[in-house]
């Protein structure tokens, strides 16, 4: 169905509409991206200006709407003056012009003697009804449109909602849902044509209340947002960190939208209201991040110097630490965080009890279920638990015997639940509690298969502190990181060890996967640097060669092997997809050898797998030399992939390996690669390298030098990059020798254990735990 939609139409080139544009084409589909034709130059090399300038913004834009260049070259700029016309050749027409029902209806007015009938259009409003959008026009436009309400950044954000009339076409409304989740990777949430339909409406709400509360009980900005941020599950902001890089003057539109369009006695009309210290802040310009400043501001006249404004007297101040919460509290017990006393505690009940009855006086008024509300919350306001979930947490029959003790209206749906919880587990699914007072399982879209949802039913195969192995059925198993960012140790490849011969037996193939948000951060750097401090040398020996053994093992094993990264897959989680026969990729993959900012190099068989790739790359020159010169630049630097699409060009991924738009399909996609596999499969030939040994290793260390006369590398960069150097150009063997896979194991142990007893590498392990952030000795 989503194949129907072959070429997209955005008009508008503001930051919502070029950022929808840019991922249409991050898709791989071309794009008509219109705008005006610009007040006073009107040549005609001018006339796309404004289009043209948007997409130029955004190849400078990070972090980027744009996931690769080549996705750049399928966005067509125009202007409505001279274009429209060719919004005939397109699928679907996405208006993303300023919220202006006169602009937008002159717009359609156009649009309808133009386009081709059957052919989606959708508004991108959030504050227009969708009734009003389509009044005067005929019956055929009317059953073709529909809202898409795109979140910012389009490229990150996975909440698209959508808002149908009672007379657009069902038809129209699937293929647009199709494309828009297959290829854009949204996760579609049906709303309501209600005002601010469901996440900006909660997400106003709740960050009115959270700045009134702040204000009205004399808590400082970081008072607020330490209680407001990790605490509650929402993001670790706070709500004036959030407020900063949304953009302050954001907020009294949404305001006044809201307040002009909701029901007199909707509770958000109570609590609107404006502060005088924000309004003097806008007008000055202090409009967040995108301003001089926010609430947090970086004093860059004081030496880029963090401060904090306060509420009070309006003056920036050095940042105050927020009094320490108690260990449950801070851990996220909420009956903890708002039973304590005080004006933290009273903060935390008027933000958190607030917010969540008013999410629950939505249902079915905004919503028809409560996991469209949550799945709204947690996608479009990056909350980890929905206002449901937390609910639960709290216990709703406690929520609304507060609620009423304090003569706050109940909603409805709460006293529908009682003692019961809003989700439930049973025999083996996930449910929930619907309007009518039933439980109702929570189905998933057809493709898609979650790793959470197979735990609700089965056991796993195999597990230890650190990995698991799942069945995920038709003859597939899952192997599964669980540690800490899904970091790698021992335990891993133990049980890579112990799962080889249980899917030889038991299965068809092997996907490597995990549901968490980064595939994994590497090896356990903590682990490491402990047995670094006691020298414990031959433990840290023993997991390096242990990983050459389970890698190995895993890409001689005589079943196909796919990888299924998203998010992070760094170091030791980079090289264990470099053996899978293939990978399957989630679009936002950010995959990187990182192992020279720590002073190590990489231990478990990157350096020889990236020399393949770049060897055997049909467009590399031939010779020893200009494969090794490539993985050299790119290990050396630490150079992470900022995209899927970029991976491929710097062969982390392979040309033929694939790319998943949504998250949410991708062990269900990289499942059927591998099934795909299984046919006749035969593992790879181990390979056999002709490196150009001392004198290439002379000619790196040369071009590292020259990086280091110009500032960009240290002394320390010069030693590990000479240490990855000597691996990569096969240490001692020369042009006629034959380098084998066993080789370059072998010399990068040997590199590995040098580098790794220096007290330089343990410096910059240290600083990398504690800081985030590589040290720069």
């Amino acid at each position: 169905m989503s194949d129907s939609i072959q070429k997209v139409c955005v008009i508008g080139a503001g930051v919502m509409g070029a950022g929808i544009a840019a991922q249409v084409a991050n898709a791989g589909v071309p794009v008509l991206l219109l705008d005006i034709v610009p007040k006073g130059d009107a040549s005609p090399a001018n006339r796309n200006a404004v289009a043209e300038g948007a997409i130029a913004k955004m190849l400078k834009t990070d972090p980027a709407p744009i996931m690769s260049p080549r996705a750049a070259k399928l966005i067509e700029a125009g202007n409505i003056e001279d274009d429209l016309a060719k919004v005939a050749t397109c699928d679907w027409i996405i208006e993303a012009v300023v919220e202006r029902l006169d602009i937008k209806h002159d717009l359609y007015a156009k649009l309808e003697a133009v386009r081709r009938p059957g052919t989606a259009i959708s508004s991108n409003t959030s504050t227009i009804p969708l009734d009003a959008l389509v009044a005067g026009r005929t019956d055929a436009f009317k059953r073709d449109f529909l809202i898409t309400h795109f979140f910012n950044p389009p490229r990150y954000m996975r909440l698209l909602e959508i808002v149908t009339g009672g007379a657009t076409d069902p038809a129209i409304a699937t293929r647009v849902e199709a494309f828009a989740d297959r290829s854009l990777g949204k996760t579609i949430v049906h709303a309501k044509d209600t005002p601010g339909f469901i996440a900006n409406r909660i997400g106003t709400y709740w960050i009115q209340l959270g700045l009134n509360a702040a204000f009205d009980l004399g808590l400082t900005v970081e008072e607020a947002d330490a209680i407001g941020g990790r605490p509650m599950g929402v993001p670790k902001t706070g709500i004036f960190g959030l407020v900063d890089l949304v953009g302050i003057d954001l907020m009294p539109h949404l305001q006044k939208s809201l307040t002009e369009t909701l029901p007199k006695d909707d509770p958000y009309q109570a609590i609107a209201r404006s502060h005088p210290l924000i309004e003097t802040m806008i007008a000055d310009g202090y409009t967040g991040r995108k301003g001089k400043g926010g609430f947090y501001r970086v004093n860059r006249e004081a030496g880029k110097r963090k401060e904090t404004i306060d509420l009070v007297t309006g003056a920036y101040r050095l940042p105050i630490k927020a009094g320490g919460l108690p260990a449950s509290a801070a851990k996220g017990d909420l009956n903890a965080l708002i039973g304590l006393t005080g004006k933290m505690g009273d903060y935390a009940w008027a933000v958190l009890g607030g917010t969540l009855a008013y999410a629950a006086g939505l249902v079915p008024a905004a919503a028809d279920s409560i996991v469209a509300v949550d799945d709204a919350m947690k996608l479009g306001y990056n909350w980890k638990f929905g206002p449901f979930e937390l609910i639960d947490k709290i216990g709703a029959a406690k929520l609304a015997a507060r609620l009423d003790a304090e003569g706050k209206p109940v909603p409805d749906l709460l006293r529908l639940a009682g003692d019961r919880a809003f989700y439930r587990v049973e025999s083996g699914k996930r449910q929930y509690l619907g309007i009518d007072g039933e439980y109702h399982d929570i189905v998933r879209p057809e493709g898609v298969l979650r790793l959470e949802d197979i735990k609700l039913a089965s056991q796993p195969l195999l597990k230890n502190s650190s990995a698991a192995l799942w069945d995920v059925g038709d003859g597939v198993a899952c192997l599964e990181f669980t540690g800490k960012m899904n970091a790698l140790d021992g335990e891993v490849m133990k049980l890579i060890g112990q799962a080889i011969p249980l899917v030889q037996k038991s299965f068809k193939a092997l996907v490597v996967y995990n549901d968490g948000s980064n595939f994994s951060a590497g090896a356990n750097l903590g682990l490491a640097l402990f047995a670094l401090n006691i020298a414990a040398w031959g433990e840290v020996d023993k997991l390096v060669a242990g990983g050459q053994k389970a890698y190995k093992a895993l890409k001689y094993a005589p079943f196909p092997v796919v990888g299924a990264p998203a998010g992070m897959a760094l170091g030791g989680g980079c090289e264990i997809l470099l053996h899978c026969d293939a990978i399957q990729a989630h679009a936002e993959l950010y995959m990187g050898l990182v192992e020279c900012g720590v002073g190590l190099i990489p231990g478990w068989g990157g350096c020889g797998e990236m020399l393949q790739r770049w060897r055997d790359a049909p467009a590399m020159p031939k010779g020893p030399m200009p494969a090794v010169a490539k993985v050299f630049e790119t290990v050396s630097t630490a150079t992470v992939s900022k995209s899927a699409a970029q991976a491929k060009e710097l062969l982390f991924l392979r040309p033929d390996d694939a790319i998943t738009m949504n998250r949410d399909r991708l062990l269900s996609d990289a499942k059927a690669r591998a099934l795909a596999l299984v046919a006749g499969y035969q593992p790879p030939a181990p390979p056999e390298f002709k490196l150009p040994g001392e004198s290439g290793h002379v000619g790196l260390n040369m071009a590292a030098e020259g990086f280091r006369k110009r500032g960009l590398a240290t002394d320390y960069d010069m030693v590990v990059s000479d240490a990855l150097a000597g691996v990569l150009t096969g240490g001692k063997a020369d042009l006629v020798d034959t380098v084998t896979e066993a080789d370059l194991l072998k010399l990068e142990r040997e590199a590995f254990a040098l580098r790794v007893r220096d007290v330089r590498t343990i410096a910059r392990v240290e600083h990398m735990l504690e800081t985030g952030k590589p040290l720069r000795n």
